[in-house]
């Protein structure tokens, strides 16, 4: 319960902080409607009060979050002491009480698996590691000021990105300020930590889109009230958007509730004739959708207003109406230059985020959307496909009810059919260069392209079911059955699709457990004055790093921006993986939990070793800390001993293989051992060897050659080392207690 108990606190949180705003942002013609507004309004409030607070130099929001409740409470008072609004206002709620059930719905469907994988608030997610990216973030806002430099906050070395040499400035210029702020500041409120919020955060940003994507299909693109709510379930359930949800982009979720309201008010705009002076009446509904944009995906606003400007640049063009095309530009554009007056962190920020895209190649690779994918038949978590005939049929089907839409539109000289492809087809083209770029060059630009479709869903999907018109009022009864039968198609297929996404986040494949929360216990560590992350996987070791912040850290391996690699110079390597080092000097191992220690650097048996060649990624149970490393037949373990005298290792391996085996331990050319292995993990105490100064290479053969482990998994398997222990100690110093055969 307590899942539902934080998730929708949030969102009704959220909504209070912008019922009040919305009722004096939303032009007049359009103040009924204010519901659908109030999500974005509420976004943007808190996190303009967040920058406020940071450029005042607060001490985070943890000192003025509960305090600044005032603010909503004020504009909700002043909206109120309107007596015409208060005998609206049972009348302006039940004409969005339809979208409010369709939002709770999808929210407690998106938190419902979480409940599953962990009793305790936490976050998980599909594979990316963004999640905490955002949660350290969050700590930034929540308990430091702007002026702090306490540990990695002001660890130049380390986390300077161009003009920016401190993490705190890293948020408010190049990072994904909003997403960070609304974490922070919900934290304070609800008196939750950022591991807690993050993962809930994103099924709360989903349902925030999903009014804006009922009044674009509704206002936009003048679909009948069922279909439009029709279209706002589809969004809520669609696993373009579920793929974005469990790999916690909460950018990407804050920049499509973003372009979906910019969209329709450019086509309001548009249709009310860009008259000169209904221009100031638009200004606070664009000054705050630029803010949650230059705020989250700040570089959308280079392509934000394109099916807006599709549509009316088109429409200017075939009625020669230039003069109406600058008056829309300027409405439009002008809250954008205020905008870009009162944040201009984030506005000349824009240049070095697109030059760290030039300089990074970020995300993964993503499989390219068929048609039929467009309206959400996807197989499951990795957005697999159907069959190939299967999807033919599905594609010709839709494509070809929509073209009879738009035909039976374009023959009653209705201008909608326009606006569907303005919605479309210059994100289409956009999206179709991206993947056949990122094929050609072998880059991950199908990541991007999956970002630039998402970011448009609202007003692609709307548009694609622009065929519901085809079962309106006064279409006869074939036609009325079709679109029937086809939403119950497109319906069943998204809820098939959403059950694989669903079933796969109750045992998620990253998750921060237990051992990783108990790291915030070294930051009370007055000895540990500073950190080398030498954890091996990329989840684990920047969740380190936000659960850290209190501490200088350095990496060996660049983890995310503004996490360098640079030289390893703190005064303790944390480990937590396979490889564990142990000293045998008193004070030089802090064992944190059985899967993370600390190691001291200035001890006189201090080592470090790594694997290096011949081994696969590391692979660990879902919810499970049990981690393991595959060799891919012959493989090696790095040792480097910085002291300029020999030490002498005993090892200790956790070890199995997929078939009995004899496993051969080398150093350099030396046999240390030979050992029989099996099926089951067993443990094996190496005899002592002798580790000189510099570097060194401890080798894993076996004559028994490596092994396919079965259908679905191609790789040829060695041995699974699950633990590899290394006690060391000094020529002629004792051997130490419990460490023998």
């Amino acid at each position: 319960m307590l899942y539902f108990a934080v998730g929708f606190g949030m969102l009704l949180n959220i909504l209070f902080w912008g019922t009040g705003l919305s009722w004096l942002i939303v032009p007049r013609p359009y103040r009924r409607y204010w519901p659908f507004f109030v999500a974005p309004a509420g976004v943007a409030l808190q996190s303009a009060v967040v920058w406020a607070g940071a450029y005042a130099n607060l001490a985070g929001t943890n000192c003025y979050a509960r305090w600044t409740m005032v603010i909503p409470a004020v504009l909700l008072a002043w909206g109120l002491s309107d007596g015409s609004r208060r005998r609206r206002l049972r009348r302006d709620l039940k004409q969005a009480g339809g979208v409010a059930l369709a939002m709770a719905f999808a929210l407690g469907l998106m938190l419902r698996p979480l409940t599953t994988a962990s009793a305790a608030l936490t976050t998980a997610s599909l594979g990316s590691c963004d999640a905490a990216d955002y949660a350290a973030g969050a700590r930034v806002l929540k308990e430091f000021a702007r002026s702090d430099r306490t540990g990695f906050i002001g660890h130049t070395e380390v986390v300077r990105v161009h003009s920016v040499d401190n993490f705190f400035d890293f948020w408010l210029r190049l990072n994904h300020f909003t997403p960070s702020a609304l974490v922070a500041f919900n934290g304070s409120v609800f008196r939750r930590q950022p591991h807690e919020l993050v993962g809930l955060t994103a099924p709360v940003l989903l349902v925030l889109v999903m009014p804006l994507v009922f009044w674009l299909a509704r206002a936009g693109l003048r679909l009948g009230p069922v279909a439009s709510a029709a279209v706002t379930l589809l969004y809520g359930l669609a696993p373009v958007n579920l793929y974005a949800v469990y790999h916690v982009a909460l950018g990407q979720l804050l920049a499509a509730a973003a372009v979906a309201l910019l969209t329709w008010v450019g086509i309001a705009v548009w249709r009310e004739g860009a008259i000169w002076r209904r221009a100031p009446a638009w200004a606070g509904v664009l000054f705050i959708t630029y803010w949650l944009i230059l705020g989250s995906y700040n570089f959308i606003v280079t392509v934000c207003l394109v099916p807006a400007f599709a549509l009316a640049g088109g429409i200017a063009v075939w009625r020669d109406d230039w003069r109406m095309l600058v008056r829309w530009l300027v409405t439009l554009l002008a809250p954008l230059a205020l905008c870009s007056v009162v944040f201009a962190q984030r506005f000349l920020g824009l240049l070095e985020r697109f030059r760290l895209f030039q300089q990074y190649d970020f995300g993964w690779k993503i499989p390219a959307f068929s048609p039929e994918e467009w309206w959400g038949f996807l197989r499951g978590p990795g957005l697999e496909a159907y069959g190939p005939r299967l999807r033919l049929l599905l594609s010709l089907l839709l494509l070809g009810m929509l073209a009879w839409a738009l035909f039976r539109a374009a023959r009653r000289r209705s201008v909608t059919p326009w606006v569907v492809v303005c919605l479309t087809v210059p994100v289409l083209l956009g999206y179709a260069f991206l993947e056949v770029r990122g094929a050609i060059k072998g880059t991950n630009a199908s990541y991007d392209a999956y970002k630039l479709f998402s970011v448009f869903y609202p007003g692609i999907l709307a548009a694609l079911c622009y065929w519901f018109t085809l079962g309106a009022r006064g279409a006869s009864r074939p036609a009325r059955a079709a679109v029937l039968l086809l939403g119950t198609l497109v319906l069943w297929g998204n809820v098939a699709g959403a059950r694989q996404f669903l079933r796969r986040m109750q045992n998620p494949p990253l998750i921060v457990d237990s051992s990783l929360v108990d790291l915030q216990r070294i930051e009370r560590l007055s000895q540990v004055d500073s950190i080398n992350m030498v954890i091996p996987d990329f989840w684990s070791r920047i969740w380190a790093n936000a659960f850290l912040l209190r501490k200088p850290q350095y990496f060996s391996l660049h983890t995310y921006e503004a996490r360098l690699n640079t030289a390893l110079k703190g005064g303790w390597d944390l480990h937590g993986g396979v490889i564990d080092v142990v000293p045998a000097q008193p004070g030089g191992l802090f064992v944190v939990n059985p899967y993370y220690t600390l190691v001291d650097t200035r001890s006189p048996t201090f080592l470090r070793a790594e694997f290096n060649t011949g081994w696969y990624e590391l692979e660990q149970l879902p919810r499970e800390p049990v981690r393991w490393r595959w060799s891919r037949g012959d493989a090696q373990v790095q040792i480097d001993n910085p002291q300029s005298y020999p030490l002498v290792v005993r090892c200790r391996l956790d070890v199995r293989s997929l078939v009995d085996r004899d496993l051969q331990i080398w150093l350099g050319d030396h046999l240390v051992v030979s050992k029989a292995i099996g099926t089951n993990r067993e443990t094996i105490w190496l005899p002592d060897f002798t580790v000189p100064p510099g570097r060194s290479a401890v080798q894993f053969r076996s004559p028994q050659p490596a092994v396919t482990p079965g259908p679905g998994d191609s790789r040829l398997l060695g041995v699974a080392a699950y633990e590899i222990e290394l006690h060391v100690r000094r020529t002629g110093d004792p051997e130490p207690p419990g460490s023998g055969a």
